[in-house]
């Protein structure tokens, strides 16, 4: 993959950072009206866990079996949906970025390539970075006629509860939103705590925790963003954290919505409901029972 090949590969040379690279494939199918799992490779320490039939689709748990993401870590994930799948994937436990040598960054890339009207849904936990960390964040996304991708994601500063807040060294992250060979979407965002001024007004100010949602589907139009935006209007932020958020529509076939606030939770229980209105929305089905309540 792209972000592999830039990387390389430790050579053995002494006194060179060790870059470790870490795959998982797969590879969903409608069969019948009902979405399997066609074919799956992994190599240690990335691994699906569990797939199993939720509510008229997959869901999918993917395991980490190690502390977290190391310095010189690449995480390389592929998932391919063929036409007519439908999928839920998520994680069991935070994305943990530990400390990073100079020059042997942590890395995770993912591709989404979706057939026509595949769906699929990524709800990972949030990413933790703890003091030290650089970590590089690259997900590409492949549409095709009718298909379906969201996510919802956080971004945690540090472990707070040990006092950690922006102590990582950087944080880079990119989406990248292809429709056929166009394209359509675009973000980049890069952190650097000790460079950056973060609590100034008008920068992130007395907010500490990120979060965004994303819808893209050729499906969609802007009545999808007025239901996101009366969630948003309605959404009652818990005593002690307030939040911060909007939304708006891509160039093409997207919305967008941004978020902050003081604490993690929050953001997630917010999520979680702007998720709810997308699938009610878009695809008139309720949420998933293993997430209610």
């Amino acid at each position: 993959m792209e972000l592999v090949n830039q990387l390389g590969q430790h050579d053995g040379t002494v006194g060179e950072p060790r870059i470790r690279t870490s795959v998982l494939r797969a590879a969903f199918v409608n069969r019948r009206g009902r979405t399997f799992v066609e074919n799956k490779f992994h190599t240690a320490p990335i691994k699906i866990a569990k797939a199993f039939p939720l509510d008229d689709q997959l869901g999918v748990i993917v395991m980490d079996v190690s502390p977290g993401l190391l310095s010189g870590d690449t995480y390389e994930l592929d998932w391919f949906s063929g036409q007519d799948s439908h999928v839920m994937i998520t994680n069991q436990s935070y994305t943990k970025v530990h400390p990073s040598q100079p020059a042997a960054d942590s890395s995770m890339l993912q591709v989404f390539a979706l057939e026509e009207n595949a769906v699929v849904e990524h709800m990972p936990e949030p990413v933790m970075l703890y003091k030290d960390a650089a970590f590089r964040n690259e997900t590409k996304v492949k549409l095709k006629a009718g298909s379906v991708w969201m996510q919802a994601d956080v971004l945690c500063p540090g472990r707070t509860l040990r006092g950690e807040r922006f102590d990582y060294r950087s944080y880079r992250n990119s989406l990248s939103v292809y429709y056929g060979e166009e394209l359509i979407f675009s973000q980049r965002q890069r952190i650097e705590p000790a460079k950056q001024d973060i609590t100034a007004p008008g920068c992130w100010d007395e907010m500490t925790h990120t979060a965004t949602f994303y819808l893209f589907s050729d499906r969609m139009n802007s009545s999808h963003l007025e239901q996101l935006q009366e969630k948003l209007d309605s959404f009652a932020s818990p005593e002690g954290h307030l939040i911060v958020a909007g939304a708006s529509l891509t160039h093409r076939f997207g919305v967008a919505v941004s978020a902050a606030s003081t604490a993690a939770w929050p953001l997630q229980q917010l999520m979680r409901e702007l998720w709810q209105t997308a699938r009610k929305g878009l695809l008139d089905k309720p949420p998933l029972r293993f997430l209610q309540g």
